[in-house]
C-alpha cells in the first residue's frame, strides 16, 4: 500500500515556514555551482513524494510547491526547517517501534534539500522534471465512492465557547459496507478545531469485552446541580463506535489490505464537532468521504480508547505525570495508537507487559505537538496476546514555562475545551474470534 497515502500531512509545513523571515520570503542570494542540486532533477521527486500531498493549490498548507516557481521563495525557510528537523513533522522515538506513515525524510533528502536552498535554488533544466503527481482534486486519499456530511450549513459566532455539536448522518445503507478507507473534511478549517465520527447501528451490537481498564480513571462527571449549558446540537443518547475523525494533522486513514472497519446496514453517522470561534461569525457543513473494500475483508478493524479522566494537574506544575492502563482479555492484534492532550500535554510513552512478565516500550513521543495529533500506524501491527498489559504514560506542562499554557495560576482537570485538559489515546485493533459458547452439557454450541 502507498506510503504516500498515509503520509497525509507529510510535507504541512505550516506556518512555522513563514515565520523564519519574517514577512515575505526572500530569495537566496545565488551561489550555483556546477555539480550543486536542482529543482527539477533533484528537489522535486522530493517534494512530490512528502510535500505536495498538502502544499497544493486548495490544501491545508499555506503555500504550493508543485512548482519551481511556488518553491523558489520558500527555500531559506525549508532548509531552515528540514536542518532543525523540524520538518516534515514527525514526533515518535525513533528507537521505539517502527510506522508504516513516518513523515521524516532521509539524511540524503534532508542533504538535498540544504544543499539546494543553500546554492542558491537553481532550478536546473526543466526536461529532467518528473510528472507532477495526480490528485483527486479536494481529497488527499484519492477519489471517495461516497461522500456523506451535515445536511445544514451551521452557524458559528463571533465569538463565546460553543459547546460540542452533535449531527446525525443516515447513510441508508441497505447491507453491510467495509470502509477500506476514509476522510474527513473540515467544512470551515478556520473554525473546525476537531471531528470524531461514530456510527449508530439500527441495533446495539453486543460484543464480547476485549479489554479490562484499571479501576480509578474514570472521566469526572457533570456534577448535576450545575445547569447545562445551552446546545441546538445535544449528544444522542446512543452514539455508536468511533470510526475515524479529523484533528489537527490527521485526516485520513487507509486500512491495510484485508483489514477494513464495518459499518452495519441502516447505520446513521453522528458528527461530533469542536468548533472554536475566531472572531467572525461564519458557517461549517464537514463531510467524509468513504472508500469501501473490494470484498468482505478477513479482520475487521474496530476503535477503543484508553482514558484517563481522574487528574488535576496542579497550578505551576512543569512535569506533571497521568498515567491509565488497560489488560486485553482476547488476543488482539494492535494497528495504531493516537495519543491526545490539549495544549499542557508535552510528552507520553506507551508500554506492554506480556503475560510472561517481559515489557517493552511500543512508542515514546517525548515532544508531544498539539498541532500535530498524529494516529501512529506500526509497520508490522502488534500481536498481543490475552493477558498483555498496555499503559500509558503522559506528561504535562502547567507552568508559565509553557508559552500555549492559557492560564498557569490554576489547576487544571478533564474537560472538552482547548483551555481544560484531557488524557486520552485512541486504539485500532482487530481481535480473534471468542470460542464458541458451551452448552449446558460441556459441548460446544456449533
Amino acid at each position: 500500500m502507498s506510503k504516500r497515502l498515509f503520509a497525509v500531512a507529510a510535507g504541512l509545513w505550516v506556518a512555522g515556514l513563514v515565520a523564519v523571515g519574517h514577512g515575505a520570503p526572500r530569495p537566496e542570494t545565488p551561489r550555483t555551482t556546477a555539480d550543486a542540486p536542482t529543482f527539477s532533477k533533484d528537489v522535486a521527486p522530493i517534494l512530490y513524494k512528502n510535500c505536495t500531498n498538502c502544499h497544493r493549490p486548495g490544501e491545508i498548507a499555506p503555500m504550493s510547491l508543485l512548482t519551481y516557481t511556488d518553491a523558489r521563495p520558500w527555500a531559506r525557510s525549508m532548509r531552515e526547517k528540514v536542518s532543525l528537523g523540524e520538518m516534515p513533522p514527525w514526533h515518535a522515538d525513533p528507537a521505539h517501534g517502527q510506522f508504516l506513515n513516518d513523515r521524516r525524510l532521509t539524511d540524503a533528502e534532508k542533504d538535498t534539500i540544504v544543499k539546494w536552498a543553500s546554492a542558491g535554488a537553481p532550478e536546473g533544466n526543466p526536461a529532467d522534471l518528473p510528472p507532477q503527481p495526480k490528485y483527486a482534486e479536494g481529497w488527499m486519499m484519492g477519489e471517495p465512492d461516497l461522500v456523506l456530511g451535515m445536511n445544514e450549513d451551521y452557524p458559528i459566532p463571533a465569538s463565546g465557547t460553543v459547546e460540542y455539536k452533535y449531527f446525525e448522518v443516515p447513510t441508508n445503507f441497505t447491507e453491510d459496507k467495509f470502509i477500506q478507507a476514509m476522510e474527513v473534511r473540515a467544512g470551515n478549517r478556520a473554525v473546525v478545531h476537531h471531528v470524531i465520527v461514530f456510527a449508530r447501528p439500527p441495533k446495539p451490537e453486543p460484543r464480547q469485552p476485549v479489554v479490562k481498564f484499571a479501576a480509578g480513571m474514570e472521566t469526572p462527571k457533570r456534577d448535576p446541580n450545575t445547569p447545562k449549558p445551552e446546545n441546538d446540537r445535544p449528544a444522542p443518547q446512543r452514539m455508536g463506535a468511533s470510526i475515524g475523525g479529523f484533528a489537527p494533522g490527521q485526516f485520513v486513514r487507509v486500512y491495510q489490505p484485508g483489514t477494513a472497519v464495518r459499518l452495519a446496514a441502516g447505520s446513521v453517522l453522528v458528527f461530533q464537532v469542536h468548533y472554536t470561534a475566531n472572531g467572525t461569525a461564519t458557517t461549517d457543513r464537514t463531510t467524509i468521504g468513504l472508500k469501501f473494500a473490494k470484498e468482505k475483508p478477513k479482520d475487521e478493524v474496530r476503535m477503543t480508547a484508553l482514558v484517563n479522566g481522574a487528574f488535576k494537574i496542579p497550578a505551576g506544575a512543569g512535569n506533571h505525570r497521568v498515567d491509565a492502563e488497560l489488560t486485553f482479555v482476547q488476543d488482539v492484534t494492535l494497528w495504531s495508537i493516537l495519543p491526545h492532550t490539549h495544549v499542557r500535554g508535552r510528552q507520553w510513552s506507551y508500554d506492554v507487559t506480556y503475560p510472561d512478565g517481559k515489557t517493552e516500550t511500543i512508542l515514546a513521543v517525548p515532544k508531544y505537538d498539539f498541532n500535530w495529533q498524529t494516529d501512529y500506524i506500526f509497520t508490522e501491527p502488534l500481536k498481543l496476546p490475552k493477558g498483555t498489559k498496555l499503559h500509558a504514560t503522559a506528561w504535562y506542562d502547567n507552568s508559565a514555562n509553557n508559552p500555549s499554557n492559557p492560564d498557569a495560576t490554576k489547576d487544571v482537570t478533564w474537560g472538552d475545551q482547548t483551555w481544560e485538559e484531557m488524557m486520552f489515546t485512541g486504539l485500532d485493533f482487530t481481535a480473534s474470534a471468542p470460542p464458541p459458547a458451551p452448552t449446558t452439557d460441556g459441548k460446544s454450541d456449533k
